[in-house]
């Protein structure tokens, strides 16, 4: 029987770990972050949220012998097409620090957003969560979720990372990043794929 105490999580991101760690707690899974099994990231050459986690999590679990879990999310503006879409990470191309590739993707954000009016700033979150029991599971946990916001004119708030300071979160009336960790996970687009998942739990 596969033993799902311990899950690598094909992710190195700290704060990503943190928060799904957090979901995770009450069904007393320890999850591993894949730096600690010096895994590399994987070629995320999908073309979908669904496609990229999937590639993660079997790279994850080949590389760990673990059951793995990934998580690939993005931020979807209505104005700008779908962009950054699976590229958010990624939207500037900016390398160095975790805390450099987000300041220069929010640049960016707004930049290409500048001449665009409050009212059609419509964005949201998604995330699509895979499980796979072994790397070549024929049928992964797939769990997704979404969260409505809009894209503000400048940056707000202390907490989260990546595009949060400039999600605005119309039912609190603030910015992500200005929420409390605890209220962001219950609202999150990743609060909403990992709930679905824990329902959805292998046994």
């Amino acid at each position: 029987m596969i033993s799902f105490e311990k899950i690598v999580l094909a992710s190195g991101n700290a704060a990503k770990l943190g928060e799904m760690q957090a979901i995770l707690a009450p069904r007393n899974i320890t999850l591993v972050p894949q730096s600690a099994f010096d895994i590399p990231d994987a070629i995320e050459d999908g073309l979908s949220f669904v496609e990229n986690a999937i590639i993660k999590a079997r790279h994850a679990s080949k590389l760990s012998g673990l059951p793995a879990l990934a998580d690939d999310s993005g931020l979807v503006v209505d104005a700008l097409d779908g962009e950054p879409g699976i590229y958010s990470a990624r939207y500037a191309g900016q390398s160095g620090s975790r805390a450099e590739v987000d300041a220069a993707n929010n640049a960016l954000l707004l930049e290409n957003l500048e001449q665009v009016p409050e009212e059609d700033r419509a964005a949201r979150f998604q995330c699509c969560i895979a499980l796979v029991r072994y790397p070549n599971d024929p049928m992964p946990l797939i769990c997704q979720g979404s969260w409505e916001g809009r894209i503000l004119f400048e940056e707000a708030g202390e907490n989260g990372f990546g595009y949060d300071p400039l999600f605005y979160v119309p039912t609190h009336e603030c910015a992500s990043a200005e929420l409390d960790p605890d209220v962001k996970n219950a609202l999150s687009h990743r609060g909403q794929a990992l709930n679905h998942l824990m329902t959805h739990f292998p046994a």
